[in-house]
């Protein structure tokens, strides 16, 4: 089996690593020796750790040759990789792919394309590393039905938050300490807005709910906002505060499903399987009518984890290409709805600042009252300046469940009573069936 690896970033020196390393195991495994045929590149040098006969800036032409039979593609962004993969589809290539924001925004095409050139897409490491998620949504759970995939898929935004709730540092002295260790790039937006976060919610909630989801559909909310008190008002209450991707299936009063994809960060009881995940490793909770709850847990990221689903995907291409079969199409046929997020219920964590005065408690809990949010928890303490002189106080509230829509309506009017200074903060907290 001919193989082209696009990329020779930390991903694909590793796959290209093992390919050699493994050659005879792997040849047992498929039936057939895999044989890297070449790898592409953006600069063709003779210090790139590959004999440099291998090495080649022009994809095009190395995706359409006829002695390669697998595509491999590291390289990222959206484009040119979008592009290089249509092209080898075209020419009968297999394809394996790491990458999340092609996925995420171009996946019915991709998967039409190769529908139509019967051959195989894999993507297991486009979502959690080396933690095998995909592949248990699309076969080992394909005769149940999902309710709810939740988990932690960024490591770089876990481990702020773990050195938050850990340390008390602030967010700009914990994000320092991840660029420092490294798992945080130099421009961190991606990673600390959610939208990493966003691609992969949406991929798994294509597979989970039979249902095209894009990055667009996924609501989104990073965790640059989040302060130290936050962390602290979040360990008072039993929890921690983790960034989730959320998707599942909810029901509206007629009983229509639909399908909620979200990112934001929310504090998870202390007791859930969650709470207990930190620095940069992720994990994924699905849970299903039949099998229940599963739990899959590992580090999410880095060259050799990411490295080890490409090879994962590589063999089951390549045996399914030596045996004439073929791997698991796209399945779209549910075509659920997307709802919005107002429609979405879940608990809520409160932080405002007010006057210290007798009668504010009961008029902040009369606004809750009249947008029908049912409070389940409040505390109330004061606040000094730095000369420990009074300045006011500060109220948190934790609600019952409530629709996104209702919350909000509640906020925007809290901030407008006099007696209210700021709505400081407003997270949402999961893991309760409250």
């Amino acid at each position: 089996m001919g193989v082209a690896v696009l990329g020779l970033g930390n991903v694909g020196s590793e796959v290209v690593r093992i390919l050699e390393a493994s050659a005879d195991d792997l040849a047992a495994r498929i039936g057939a020796p895999l044989v890297l045929r070449g790898v592409g590149v953006r600069r063709v040098a003779d210090d790139r750790g590959v004999p440099v006969e291998l090495l080649t800036d022009d994809v095009d032409s190395l995706v359409s040759r006829s002695d390669v039979d697998i595509v491999v593609e590291l390289m990222g962004p959206v484009e040119p990789a979008r592009n290089a993969i249509l092209s080898a589809i075209k020419h009968g290539k297999s394809v394996i792919t790491a990458n999340k924001a092609l996925l995420s925004r171009s996946t019915g095409e991709l998967a039409e394309a190769a529908e139509t050139a019967r051959v195989d897409m894999y993507f297991e490491a486009s979502v959690a590393g080396a933690i095998p998620v995909i592949r248990p949504l699309t076969q080992s759970l394909a005769g149940d039905t999902v309710l709810r995939v939740a988990g932690i898929v960024n490591g770089t935004t876990n481990y702020i938050l773990s050195e938050m709730d850990s340390t008390g540092a602030d967010y700009a002295s914990a994000l320092a300490d991840a660029s420092a260790l490294g798992y945080a790039e130099a421009d961190p937006t991606a990673d600390v807005e959610g939208y990493d976060a966003a691609a992969k919610a949406a991929i798994l909630a294509s597979i989970a709910f039979h249902t095209r989801v894009t990055a667009d559909d996924v609501y989104r909310e990073g965790i640059t906002n989040i302060t130290p008190e936050d962390a602290a008002a979040a360990r008072a209450l039993g929890c921690t505060i983790k960034l989730l991707a959320i998707c599942e299936r909810i029901s509206s009063r007629g009983g229509q499903q639909r399908v909620s994809a979200r990112v934001y960060p929310a504090l998870v009881p202390l007791e859930h399987p969650l709470a207990t995940v930190n620095g940069a490793f992720n994990a994924v909770v699905v849970e299903a009518e039949a099998a229940g709850r599963l739990m899959f847990y590992g580090q999410g990221a880095g060259g050799s984890p990411t490295a080890s689903a490409v090879m994962g995907d590589l063999v089951m291409a390549a045996r399914n290409r030596v045996q004439g079969g073929r791997g698991p199409r796209e399945s779209k046929y549910a075509q659920l709805a997307i709802a919005p997020i107002g429609d979405v219920q879940t608990r809520y964590y409160v932080s405002m600042d007010v006057a210290d005065k007798p009668g504010v408690l009961a008029t902040v809990a009369a606004e809750f009252a009249a947008h029908e949010v049912s409070i389940a928890e409040v505390r109330q303490e004061g606040v000094t300046d730095e000369e420990g002189q009074p300045i006011g106080a500060r109220i948190v509230v934790v609600t019952h469940r409530a629709a996104e829509s209702a919350l909000s309506e509640t906020v925007a009017a809290l901030a407008e009573l006099d007696a209210v200074q700021q709505v400081a903060s407003v997270l949402r907290l999961e893991g309760t069936d409250q």
